[in-house]
């Protein structure tokens, strides 16, 4: 059914989590029978306690690629003790779990997707992510844990006449988790998260990137969502710069416009690396400004605990060697150092080593000094 807005609602398709449900519990069946079997448990390799944990927990939080992929490692190992049959058992299980069929109950949000003239300017994910999932400092999570509560009492918020904290402005450097956090809160929420396409918001004719900027604000006042406008410098720029044109300012002070008169139970976040460039009259239109950093060694190594969840070892991994290594790198760059270390492994048929997650890091460190030195 289409909206005023321009917004086609329609009803996601969940039902297939009923497979991967038989599949945890396939996978739990499986341990039993390693353990009550005529066969030694020597000859079997039993899921890990770990690797079993991370299983129900993505499966709780509905982390399909990390369900499957935990999965995955349980079946090759069986795979590689000759457990074929078994394995094979495992992989139809996991194909058929990806199999994602018509739901025939409720589900619980209408998805809706823009149409016509919006549709251009807008791009629609529901995150199933939350911020338990992220690694933030207490500042920031007690900040992000108040805005969140108060849109989960918003009907109590309003019927006193109050209004919650909609308005958001993530300020750091580069792959802190600023993106991530506007994820988490519209999963927390379980609200869609819309994306705002700054390549087809800002056009070189005077006035259009204004009323496509109009059109934007309809839809967060009749489509209740988290709105993201990420690398908001592009349009948020000071008034008055060196680089200043007319359509910069006229596109702050739309902007400025717009915001004040806001009323909706969206909310509105915006990220930017680069706040001193930001118009100052800006930052008094959002309720919280939300710093983000680097990691310290002890937020790195939460961060490499959380990705490891679940991956074979055939060495020890020392944690706190690798977080002094990795120190100065984003968040975003541990987790891909990380990827790469299990992506090698993977495809040199063996387990992770220490030494695999120390040559990742290694490199990303390299690629770090590489990208300052060119500035």
């Amino acid at each position: 059914m289409a909206t005023s807005c321009g917004f086609e609602s329609h009803r996601p398709h969940h039902s297939y989590t009923t497979t991967k449900g038989c599949l945890l519990v396939s996978v739990a069946r499986i341990c039993n029978l390693k353990v009550d079997s005529n066969v030694t448990n020597k000859a079997r390799p039993m899921a890990s306690a770990d690797q079993l944990k991370a299983l129900i927990k993505a499966y709780s939080q509905g982390d399909d690629a990390q369900f499957h992929s935990i999965a995955m490692q349980i079946a090759a190992g069986e795979a590689r003790v000759g457990h074929g049959k078994l394995a094979e058992e495992l992989r139809e299980l996991i194909d058929k779990s990806r199999v994602r069929l018509p739901s025939a109950g409720p589900s619980p949000i209408p998805m809706a997707r823009p149409r016509g003239e919006i549709a251009d300017l807008l791009t629609v994910t529901y995150p199933h992510i939350h911020l338990q999932d992220l690694v933030l400092n207490s500042k920031t999570r007690k900040t992000l844990d108040r805005v969140i509560r108060e849109h989960k009492t918003i009907r109590d918020i309003r019927a006193h006449g109050l209004a919650p904290r909609k308005k958001l402005l993530l300020v750091g450097p580069p792959g802190t988790g600023k993106t991530m956090t506007a994820s988490a809160i519209a999963g927390e929420l379980s609200l869609p998260l819309f994306v705002v396409r700054l390549d087809r918001l800002i056009t070189r004719f005077m006035g259009e990137t204004a009323t496509k900027l109009r059109l934007i604000f309809d839809a967060i006042s009749q489509t209740r969502a988290v709105y993201l406008f990420d690398e908001f410098d592009s349009i948020g720029s000071e008034r008055g710069l060196g680089n200043d044109v007319g359509e910069i300012r006229r596109i702050v002070n739309s902007f400025l416009q717009m915001v004040e008169q806001d009323a909706s139970d969206s909310l509105i976040i915006a990220a930017t690396n680069h706040p001193a460039i930001l118009d100052r009259a800006l930052f008094r239109r959002f309720d919280d400004i939300v710093q983000y950093s680097l990691p310290s060694t002890n937020e790195i190594q939460t961060t490499l605990k959380f990705k490891l969840a679940g991956a074979k070892t055939s060495t020890k991994v020392n944690l706190v060697k690798l977080s002094a290594l990795a120190k100065g790198l984003s968040y975003a760059d541990v987790t891909r150092a990380t990827g790469d270390a299990l992506k090698h492994a993977l495809i040199e048929g063996r387990a992770l080593t220490h030494a695999d997650l120390l040559s990742s890091i290694a490199e990303r460190k390299a690629a770090l000094l590489h990208r300052n030195s060119k500035r």
